[in-house]
């Protein structure tokens, strides 16, 4: 049976780890210290996921050093800027990853409301994703302001990189239900094995 919680997962997790180390080291090299700056940021984020190891499934992290690397290759070797759909995928499997780590974390604590109405937690996740889109386009529109560089194309591409955001955020929203199905019922589970125990 396929799970969210499989233990390669998280060694997976840990060698991306590794890896968008060199990376960050890389774009040092070449003196790019707003990627690498960027790119430690996101390892910090990995590593705090990963700690969080009774919280958040173990999917989620090796899910979220994917994207790190993601945008580590779009950084470190300009394939934003290259012809193709690098820089949508990536948005699309960043907020993907990002709704899944942040809204499992975010919306835990009412697990047993959403337990009785499932539509309504993919529609919270799916709405927080999607929120996280927004703020990350104008998180890079100022950044374009502040480092006068161009960070974001024309509006087509803004409206572009939103679709994709809400893509990946609605993709988000069903796998992390995904995961709350199988968390209620392994804990189902374990209650009624302490039940037999005690009996």
């Amino acid at each position: 049976m396929m799970t969210t919680n499989w233990r390669g997962y998280r060694i997976g997790a840990w060698v991306g780890l590794l890896v968008l180390l060199v990376l960050i080291g890389a774009a040092v090299l070449q003196g790019e210290w707003n990627n690498a700056i960027a790119l430690a940021g996101f390892g910090v984020a990995a590593v705090v996921f990963i700690l969080t190891d009774d919280r958040l499934p173990t999917l989620f992290d090796f899910l979220f050093v994917i994207a790190a690397l993601l945008n580590a290759g779009g950084w470190v070797w300009r394939l934003f800027y290259q012809p193709g759909p690098y820089d949508e995928i990536t948005h699309a499997f960043t907020t993907f990853a990002v709704t899944l780590a942040l809204g499992f974390l975010v919306y835990r604590s009412m697990l047993s409301v959403f337990r009785q109405h499932p539509w309504l937690y993919v529609l919270t996740v799916a709405s927080f994703g999607i929120a996280i889109g927004a703020v990350w386009e104008i998180v890079e529109w100022t950044a374009g302001f502040i480092f006068n560089t161009e960070v974001i194309g024309d509006v087509n591409d803004t409206v572009t990189d939103l679709i994709m955001d809400s893509l990946g955020a609605g993709l988000a929203a069903l796998l992390s239900l995904w995961a709350l199905r199988e968390r209620i019922s392994r804990r189902q589970a374990n209650e009624q094995n302490r039940e037999w125990n005690v009996r």
